[in-house]
Parts: structure tokens; sequence; C-alpha cells
């Protein structure tokens, strides 16, 4: 995981970088020079104008263009951008406090050469993921030190361009003070195998299937729950969902459970250690009652689609059953709709995505994985990580089974319940990066798991 910083807090690394020792000139002239070489490493000598606003933005792009001017480029700092060749956006930086104008954004954008903006492209909002009012659409944006939630929630993540952290000599020990909350995701560390490992140690994932006719989605997910590394992973239906799912599985285990009773009774084996359900278990009662069976065994629990819609009418009933075992990991895994019916109460607020995120999180006692192009997962104790490896390509039918499979899959392996969250949102991503965005579906999703 990567620290992100929010405005205020990298306000405050500057703070402690200059009780340091470093002076606000070092900081200045580092991150200008930076801008500088980043910008002569990607392009050829040419006509550069910098817009410079009024801030240590500003100044970050007087120095830039020093930079460029002594290794013999054309710079000027102007307002004038009618004959730029590449334009540098030293305007505002990540803690714009009012809207910035459409106009000027416009002339910018529609200049049809290279945009490179210092620290945000002037507009957006360095805490959220929106602009204010409009925004500067950067081909390549150098930031300092780490980067800012803006950076990789989106649609902010698309308007900075190409993302570069320069180290202009902000120490790291600063974050210790800093405490930050909020991290960018990963490549993970996985479960190990030791040399006496076996498939019983390895945990029993355990996938509730829905009727016969919807049998694909629980299946997608207990194929990657397998894939993932769980030792062991059983389907549980009744016996006309069990003779479809018989005809496709062979790894997978099938085990009658045609009610929540008879569900909760096969899940008093404390070895089944780990329970999805929700992919197309069907919305109502019986759903309802499943879902309880399943908190009430104690295992492990990832809870999606149908699943949480099935409570969208009384919400607190879920919650209520949560806090029951308050040591049992319980993993949520909404998309906007069904986290709009869930926590309507949230959903009206203006907060940036991940605070939304942590605010469900907190209000449901459990770890919510907030499904989009900027995924974030967020911890009931207020830590929250923002993923930013998906390709658009998951945006496809039974994509967030697989997330569901791979969840569960890891909780089997006692992987510590928020890391194995933030684990299979980044190996999802990077399955599908792994495929390619072409013809990319849930089945080939999972050819792709590694």
């Amino acid at each position: 995981m990567i620290e992100l910083l929010t405005p205020q807090q990298m306000y405050r690394a500057d703070e402690l970088a200059l009780q340091s020792g470093i002076s606000i000139d070092a900081l200045i002239d580092n991150a200008g020079r930076a801008v500088a070489e980043e910008i002569a490493r990607r392009y050829g000598s040419r006509r550069t104008v910098v817009l410079c606003g009024p801030g240590n933005n500003g100044k970050d792009g007087e120095v830039a263009a020093r930079y460029l001017k002594s290794w013999g480029w054309p710079v000027e700092i102007s307002e004038d951008i009618s004959n730029a060749e590449l334009i540098i956006d030293a305007l505002y930086g990540a803690g714009l406090s009012r809207d910035f104008p459409i106009e000027l954004a416009n002339m910018i954008n529609s200049a049809g050469v290279p945009i490179i903006s210092i620290d945000v492209p002037s507009g957006l909002d360095g805490l959220t993921d929106c602009p204010r009012g409009a925004s500067v659409k950067a081909d390549l944006t150098i930031t300092f030190f780490r980067k800012k939630p803006a950076h990789v929630l989106m649609p902010g993540r698309e308007l900075c361009g190409e993302i570069v952290v320069a180290d202009i000599g902000i120490p790291d020990s600063v974050l210790t003070a800093i405490n930050p909350r909020l991290w960018e995701n990963t490549k993970p560390i996985l479960p190990s195998l030791g040399p006496a490992s076996h498939k019983y140690n390895k945990g029993h994932a355990v996938m509730v299937s829905g009727p016969k006719l919807n049998t694909g989605a629980a299946r997608l997910a207990a194929e990657a729950a397998l894939r993932v590394g769980a030792g062991l992973v059983t389907l549980t239906g009744d016996e006309a969902t069990l003779l479809i799912h018989a005809r496709h599985t062979t790894a997978i285990m099938l085990a009658q459970a045609d009610s929540a009773k008879e569900l909760g009774n096969f899940l008093h084996d404390k070895r089944k250690n780990a329970v999805c359900i929700g992919p197309a278990a069907g919305m109502g009662s019986e759903t309802r009652a499943k879902v309880r069976a399943v908190l009430a065994s104690g295992a492990a629990a990832v809870l999606d689609a149908d699943a949480l819609t099935s409570f969208a009418q009384d919400p607190n009933q879920l919650f209520v059953a949560i806090a029951e075992l308050p040591t049992r990991p319980v993993i949520l895994t909404p998309h906007i709709g069904e986290f709009a019916r869930l926590f309507n109460d949230l959903v009206p607020l203006s907060q940036p995505k991940h605070e939304l995120a942590v605010s469900a999180a907190k209000q449901s006692g459990a770890i919510v994985i907030l499904k989009g192009a900027d995924t974030v997962i967020a911890n009931p104790d207020g830590r929250a990580v923002i993923n930013a490896n998906a390709p658009p390509s998951l945006a496809t039918a039974g994509s967030g089974d697989v997330l569901a499979g791979l969840a569960i899959g890891l909780l089997a392996q006692h992987m510590p319940p928020f890391e194995a969250a933030c684990a299979a949102v980044w190996l999802h991503g990077d399955a599908a990066n792994r495929h390619g965005l072409k013809s990319l579906t849930a089945e080939s999703l999972l050819e792709h798991l590694v």
C-alpha cells in the first residue's frame, strides 16, 4: 500500500519538512526542477508557455521555466497560449478553494498541444474526484511526495493523464506524525504455502448457490475461490440446483442444503470457515434467512448482490446481525446502485467516495468494497484504500461474482480480512489487465488469475 495524502495533510508534510531543516526555497527549487526534468525526458525542445498562478504552484512553474530555458528551450511565462507547442499548467494546486472558470479550462484544453499540470490539473479538487467548476485535462501530471485522492479517484484520475510522483526531499518520517488513513492499493502479499501445507489448512470456502436457473454466478465465484488458493470449495443448494452444478464442476464439491436451517446445520462444521452468499441468490425472505444463518455460523462472510438488496427495505436488520458476532469478519461488495439501496441515508451527502465508503463501513460494522472504476475498500476503523488498476473491460456480466469469490477464497486461507478485501480487488483488476481489453468475459477472467 502507498499512502495518499489529502491537501491538508500535504500542507502538514511541507511544514514538517521545514521543521526538519529543509528550506521552502529548496522544496520549490526541487519541485520546479523535477517538473522540468520530466518534461524534457518526454518532449523535444519546443515553444513552451507556462501559466502561473499566485501560490506555490505558480512558483513551481516559474522554476520549471527557468530550468527549461537554461537547457535551451524557448519558454515564456504568459497568459497567451496562441503560439504554444506545450503548456505547463501551474495555475492552481490541489487546495483550490473556488470554482475554476470554464472559459479558461476550455481555452487550455482546446489548444491542441501537450498539457503538463503541476500537482493536479487546475480546477480539480485534490480531496475529491471532482472538478470545481471546470478543470484542465492534462496529458501528464507531476505531483510531489505522495499522490492525493484526486489522482486515483474518477474522474480525477482521467483528468490527470499520466501521473508522476517526484521526490523533492520531504523525508518519509513525516508520515508518522501525519498518520494517514488512506492508501492506494498495490500488489498484495498472498498467503504462502509451507512444506507441510495441505488442503485442510488452506481453508474451506462455501458458496451458497441461487436456484436452478441461476447457477452461473455462484459457480463463477466458487471457481475464483478455488483458483485463488482455498483448499476446498463447496457449492450448496437444493437438489435440482446441484444437478445443474454437477454437469459443470469437477474439483468443486457439492452439498445439499434446501433451506436456511439446513444451511446453518451444514455450517456447524467449523472447518467450513468462509462463506459467500449473494450472486444470483434471489431476493427476498429466504435469502435474508440464509444470510442470517451464514452470519450466525461464525464463519468469515462475503455478502454480495442479492444478499445486500434483500435487506434494502430494512438495512438495520443486516447491521444488527453483523454486530452479534463482531469478531467474525464480514465483507460487503456493493456496486453503487446496491450501495444506494443499502445506505440510502448516506448517498445524498456530498462526501468524497472514500469518505462515503468509510461511513458505510462504520455504520454496518463490515468491510465495504464499493465497486467501480475507482473501487474503494473501507474498514470500520476508518482505514480506506483506493484501487486504480481496474480496466473498463471489467464492466461485464459476472465480473463481480469473480471478485466475491476471490474475497472468500482469501478469507478461507485466514488472510486478515481488510488485507484480503484489498488483495481481491487488486487481483481482479490485474487479471483483467493480463487478459487485455478485448473480449473479456467473466469466464476468461478466471483464466488469468494468478
